[in-house]
């Protein structure tokens, strides 16, 4: 167990909740996940040509994420023999590093804009604030599923963006959570079932399948400990219960399990039938024996309740620095 390792995710989880993705730095810079949206795009063009069979893509789409997960680590390995040459210097740095890849404060304000547009601006100004978010037709929204799709953008998101990359840097130093990001945002650009990529994308899918398994399991248990601080012990164990009993109602095999979590923290239905680009996904409802009419006071609770679950993360980070140390 490190305890250089453990601080400085403990340290980057403070720094991202106080200060996010600063836009003035991106002005200037380019975020490094834009870095790993340039490279899967140049494997992309080069490798995933139409006139291709779909079993030489499903070739060149393993190739593709092995090239990209091996060059991630390697970044990570140079930048972390060049943070470690420097003294106190490269773990500040470190921190800052590992801060930009984590996505606390800048999730909560994406979700914080649509209880914002609902309540300045009514359906309409939520709708707009949605689409930022998810992927779904905003304007078959009705002001609860408004509520619902920013819930379940504010669950799933926790698990990928904060607990995900939180984890992998624990397990692997900055080599893991470039691997991760890098991973990530591969099967965002490419890892759906649309002809051009179901191919592709089959190997890059697979793998982020895998890498948010544990993740998306360790953040129900923190979504629920968020609970518990905010709502009370009952709605902490209701959480759990719900996403022991419901996560498998979700198509993706990681989703359902913060969302379920939240649906029971919060007492509400979530997921359901939906519309993507014009064509309906009927799944179940999650926590079907909750609310069936989520309110725009709703994204308030779970806000809280994902404030008190990342606080809940950051004391993790803590707890095993300090165990670390007598160890």
């Amino acid at each position: 167990m490190s305890v250089t390792v453990f601080s400085i995710l403990f340290l980057a989880l403070i720094l991202d909740r106080i200060v996010g993705d600063p836009s003035w730095l991106w002005q200037r810079v380019r975020h490094p996940v834009v870095v790993f949206g340039a490279a899967i795009d140049a494997l992309d063009r080069r490798m995933n040509r139409d006139s291709l069979s779909g079993t030489v893509r499903r070739r060149n789409g393993v190739m593709a994420i092995v090239l990209l997960l091996t060059g991630a680590a390697l970044a990570g390995c140079l930048l972390h023999s060049l943070f470690a040459a420097l003294g106190l210097v490269g773990f500040l740095l470190e921190v800052a590093v590992v801060a930009v890849l984590l996505a606390q404060k800048s999730l909560k304000d994406h979700v914080v804009a649509v209880a914002d547009g609902l309540r300045q601006e009514g359906l309409a100004g939520g709708r707009r604030a949605v689409s930022m978010i998810v992927g779904r037709d905003p304007e078959t929204l009705d002001e609860a599923g408004v509520v619902r799709a920013a819930i379940e953008s504010l669950a799933e998101n926790f698990a990928d963006g904060t607990a995900a990359p939180a984890l992998w840097y624990a397990v692997a130093g900055l080599p893991g959570i470039f691997a991760y990001k890098m991973l990530n945002t591969a099967d965002s650009m490419i890892g759906h079932k649309s002809p051009k990529y179901i191919d592709f994308g089959w190997a890059s899918a697979r793998l982020d399948d895998l890498a948010n398994w544990p993740a998306a399991r360790m953040s129900s248990l923190l979504i629920a400990a968020g609970a518990a601080m905010r709502q009370g012990t009952a709605a902490a164990r209701r959480s759990l219960s719900v996403a022991f009993r419901d996560s498998g109602l979700h198509r993706s095999p990681n989703s359902g399990w913060p969302e379920a979590a939240m649906a029971g923290a919060l007492d509400i239905r979530l997921a359901g039938p939906r519309i993507y680009g014009g064509r309906l996904v009927s799944e179940p409802m999650i926590n079907g024996a909750g609310r069936a009419t989520a309110e725009a006071g709703d994204i308030g609770a779970a806000i809280g309740i994902f404030d008190a679950a990342c606080s809940s993360l950051a004391a993790v980070a803590l707890g095993l620095t300090v165990i670390a140390i007598f160890l």
